[in-house]
């Protein structure tokens, strides 16, 4: 019979080992659509890589920058991983997250502890009540003590501790492949940011060419008595004006280097790009649909996790509610001296269960519970928050790149239409038809037109990148490490 109640005893441990207290995570829903508001340029629809709202469509590979076909940025983006601080920030963190799980998981094993000591005493021969006659000799105490202690987890409060403790890893390394998408996001654009600077400083630099010609030409005329003074002065007026245009432009290009070699980890004085103007069209870019960007960003699979983490913080908290059994056990050696403190005789053990509860603390625990609530309810609110915003980012760049694709074609009719313009009033001036004021204004609007191609074109690129950010770049949920792995 007493095996068959050792059995039933050990059953009954492991049933109430097995009870959880608190809600059973259930991750709630977010407002969604089946297919997004705005439509995709038509660059994009006449590739097979935009499939109108299947859940099939094509992703973008982890290295997704190499979709721009740029080898220079291709080096750059290698360099983020291995040189970046920000991003070794996060991996510490992430670092840290793990040591976390291996602390609470300790909790699931008991505890043993021992302290040795060797003490030697003598009582006081003028000890109150105590008889002189004991107190002339002196003991000696040779003790090996060994204690365990271990708390049985009827309630899930350990298990819920390392739970949330993995899920707090998960969100960490969420927010690892956040800060990666950013940074390597903040690259590409600061990158296009400083080749449209540098096509900036080339259209410029062969205006100023060209109205050092102008200015020749108008002199000559001068000189030649068939054109009066005040061309000249407009000419050089309008040449001098461009020159500061081509010299400002070298404060943003060198703002844009700087930037870009922070992001690799180089000091900007150990670091420079040689110029070479933008010439690359936005590339064909996979967005998929609705649905799939909430298993596409790696900011909304950190709200994710976070939200289970406070789910399991709820049940933490109601486990403080119901009592908590610890079986304490000590044992050891004592002896009176080094010859027999390892004798059999000598050996001392203790063992029993003991139970903890608390009977009175002033609503200390249901403040604690209700804390939890309110702080899952508000992780609640920042998982659906963190949801729109992906929402709206991914239809913002899907108009920005329709928008603008249409403007840029309007843009370079206008910009042709102005070179013919200024053609024109030039060869009229020449034959004496026309003043050189109207030659002044065509060159003006010339130049503006060829500088509005070139920064319509840097847009696009800006809003590519910006897509691809929004659409979580090459990730997936399934990147994350599963809680069974997380150790």
């Amino acid at each position: 019979m007493k095996p068959l109640k050792l059995g039933l005893l050990a059953a009954c441990g492991l049933a109430l080992a097995s009870c959880t207290v608190g809600p059973k995570y259930v991750k709630p829903p977010v407002p969604s659509t089946p297919a997004y508001k705005e439509p995709p340029p038509d660059s994009l629809k006449e590739t097979k890589d935009w499939k109108h709202a299947h859940p099939g469509d094509a992703t973008l590979r982890a290295k997704w920058w190499e979709i721009f076909g740029d080898p220079q940025l291709n080096a750059l983006e290698e360099q983020i991983d291995p040189s970046n601080q920000t991003l070794k920030m996060y991996a510490a963190r992430f670092r840290e997250a793990r040591a976390a799980i291996r602390f609470n998981r300790a909790s699931e094993f008991p505890t043993i502890s021992t302290a040795p000591g060797i003490t030697s005493l003598r009582n006081s021969a003028h000890r109150p009540n105590f008889p002189a006659s004991v107190a002339t000799g002196a003991t000696s105490d040779f003790v090996l003590p060994f204690d365990l202690s271990y708390e049985v987890d009827l309630w899930g409060r350990i298990r819920r501790t390392v739970t949330a403790a993995k899920e707090e890893a998960q969100a960490t390394d969420a927010d690892l492949e956040t800060a990666s998408l950013s940074l390597h996001a903040e690259l590409a654009m600061d990158y296009f940011e400083l080749r449209s600077a540098d096509a900036q400083q080339k259209l410029l630099d062969d205006t100023v060419d060209a109205y050092t010609k102008a200015l020749q030409l108008t002199t000559n005329r001068y000189q030649g008595g068939v054109a009066p003074k005040s061309d000249v002065a407009q000419a050089r007026t309008q040449l001098d004006s461009t020159r500061v245009q081509a010299t400002d432009m070298g404060v943003q290009r060198a703002q844009f280097e700087h930037a870009i070699a922070i992001l690799i980890g180089k000091p900007p004085a150990a670091f420079s790009i040689a110029p070479q103007p933008l010439k690359v069209e936005p590339p064909t870019i996979p967005v998929g649909v609705p649905s799939q960007l909430l298993e596409r960003r790696p900011d909304i699979a950190s709200s994710e996790r976070r939200m289970a983490e406070a789910n399991e913080q709820i049940g933490i908290a109601q486990a403080a509610f119901y009592p908590s059994i610890v079986i304490s056990a000590s044992g050891g050696f004592e002896g009176s001296s080094i010859l027999n403190w390892f004798d059999w005789p000598s050996r001392f053990w203790a063992v029993g269960p003991s139970m903890l509860q608390t009977l009175f603390d002033a609503g200390r625990r249901r403040a604690a519970s209700e804390e939890t609530v309110a702080n899952y309810d508000a992780n609640v609110a920042n998982y659906r928050q963190t949801t729109l915003t992906a929402f709206q980012q991914v239809e913002d760049n899907l108009a920005a790149l329709r928008i603008l694709e249409d403007e840029a074609q309007q843009q370079r009719d206008a910009t042709s239409s102005a070179q013919e313009t200024l053609q024109l009033f030039t060869n009229r001036y020449k034959g004496g038809v026309d003043t050189y004021l109207q030659v002044v204004t065509a060159q003006t609007t010339s130049l503006t037109n060829e500088r509005n191609d070139v920064d319509i074109l840097r847009r696009r690129m800006d809003a590519s990148v910006l897509l691809i950010k929004a659409i979580g770049g090459g990730w997936n949920v399934t990147n994350l490490p599963s809680l069974n792995a997380l150790r």
